[in-house]
């Protein structure tokens, strides 16, 4: 394969490249899902190829093939460079890079237990138990369950000099189930571990046997039944506490994708919307709190945005975001880092296949801990409400207003948890949320969430990133507002 790499950036740099890099993708991926009792589908499926990244008269250039012959390669650069000559017609700057030391080395996997080795039957029967411990509950009307295991093989090479090869092993599970009132008038979904593709990591069985599927599973069917004759969630302006993977994705939408720089600069707007965290704000924008601390982290063992190198060859590193609540750093790449005046890059370009030009994607977000436990926090709040697990969300292009909603809402009164919520949501205004926090759990309460599901970029790519959070408070925050009564003011 090496081989095959190192031509393909020779023949960009004889056709006429100024700067080129080729990367080889190798991903194998084996999934199973259960539902009500079946096996709904297995599926198995590979891909790999070959993409080239060329600059030429300042432009970029890009092309790929699934065809590893010399022949192939020599063919996808020369393309390459023609793209990239024909957008240098019309592109009004040239593209400089940031330097990189070119980096040489081999990276493989991480894991205990190697998932693509448990046997078939053991991934559909540990399914199927949890469905059987599901079904118990009268109201139940819908089970699902999966597991899913992926491989993937990257090498990298660039006409600077780098020679990368990494390899990951990402094992995720979840189940869920649904129950329906017996007249048909309501409906209620509880999860596990999480709502946001259960929950997945750069780990192997380890990770299914830790999440222990089968002991949660009449716990959350006995739960969907309960919601489906509590009260509803009431409107009303409140303090909230948000629980791990809910705040997982709050971070997700109103944190990790305003920082991504192409989307600040304009480059990333048709599809997945801009930023209001404009290069003006930097260094100097209450983001939060004091108690706000966010990192962007691509080097946390087991994260799915976790990497050796990026696919520009930019080693994975931690960037501060916010610091005390003020805005501190962007997710930046190497042509990027200049319009904010780095002259290095954070390290955040990344593809999602072979045939694929990287973007600028989340690595693993984080908020980080501080020292308050969650039994603390509930026993300080004397109003409130214990929000878990999403269900729903909505969010502007510029990532400013949103709202979401949770399978689940506890009331607390006087240090209290109290009865169970209905249909609860919460909006705001991003800076506005994150500046009421007043309280974060301590490093015992915080877990290192996956999110298989980031979409991004035309044609669309679908990133895998982690994002490590405990636990938080926000004071003063509207809840239980449907989407039409906002949309109606």
């Amino acid at each position: 394969m090496e081989e095959l790499i190192a031509r393909a950036v020779a023949a960009a740099l004889e056709a006429g490249a100024s700067y080129a890099d080729a990367r080889f993708t190798s991903h194998e991926d084996e999934e199973v899902r259960v539902k009500n009792g079946a096996v709904e589908s297995l599926r198995s499926s590979s891909a790999q190829g070959v993409g080239v990244r060329v600059l030429a008269e300042g432009a970029w250039g890009f092309a790929a093939t699934s065809t590893l012959t010399l022949a192939a390669v020599e063919e996808a650069a020369g393309l390459a460079v023609r793209i990239a000559r024909a957008s240098a017609s019309t592109q009004k700057t040239p593209v400089a890079l940031t330097p990189v030391e070119p980096a040489s080395g081999r990276f493989p996997a991480v894991f205990t237990e190697n998932p693509f080795d448990v046997p078939l039957a053991e991934r559909v029967e540990l399914l199927l138990d949890c469905d059987k411990l599901m079904a118990e509950a009268a109201n139940v009307a819908l089970r699902e369950g999966f597991l899913e295991v992926t491989h993937e093989k990257k090498y990298f090479e660039s006409s600077e000099g780098a020679q990368i090869y990494q390899e990951g092993v990402e094992t995720g599970a979840g189940i869920e189930c649904t129950a329906v009132a017996p007249d048909g008038s309501e409906t209620q979904t509880r999860s596990y571990p999480s709502s946001h593709g259960g929950q997945t990591a750069q780990r192997g069985w380890e990770l299914v046997r830790e999440l222990d599927m089968p002991s949660h599973a009449e716990q959350i069917a006995c739960e969907a039944e309960a919601l489906l004759t509590a009260p509803a969630c009431p409107a009303t302006v409140t303090d909230v506490i948000l629980e791990s993977s809910q705040l997982a994705l709050q971070l997700h939408e109103s944190c990790g994708h305003p920082i991504e720089l192409d989307r600040v600069l304009g480059t990333e707007a048709s599809f997945a919307g801009t930023s209001f965290l404009t290069p003006d704000k930097l260094g100097s924008f209450r983001y939060g709190s004091e108690q706000v601390n966010i990192n962007a982290d691509a080097t946390l063992p087991g994260g799915l945005g976790s990497f050796a190198y990026d696919d520009e060859g930019v080693p994975g590193q931690r960037t501060q975001i916010v610091r005390e609540g003020m805005f501190t750093g962007y997710l930046s790449s190497r042509e990027t880092a200049p319009a904010i005046g780095q002259t290095s890059s954070s390290g955040a370009m990344r593809a999602d296949g072979y045939n694929r030009i990287p973007l600028i994607r989340m690595t693993n977000i984080n908020l980080e801990p501080s020292d308050w436990t969650l039994d603390e926090l509930i026993s300080e709040t004397k109003r409130g409400m214990y929000l878990c697990t999403n269900t729903s969300w909505s969010i502007d292009d510029k990532r400013l207003n949103f709202q979401f909603g949770t399978e689940v809402a506890y009331r607390i009164e006087d240090g209290d948890l109290g009865e169970m919520l209905r249909n609860a949501t919460y909006t705001g205004n991003t800076p506005d949320f994150w500046g009421s926090c007043d309280a974060v759990c301590s490093a015992d309460e915080w877990q290192l969430w996956g999110v298989p599901n980031c979409g991004k970029g035309e044609p669309m790519q679908t990133a895998r990133v982690g994002h490590g959070v405990p636990p938080a408070r926000f004071r003063d925050v509207r809840v239980g507002v449907t989407q039409e009564e906002e949309d109606g003011e």
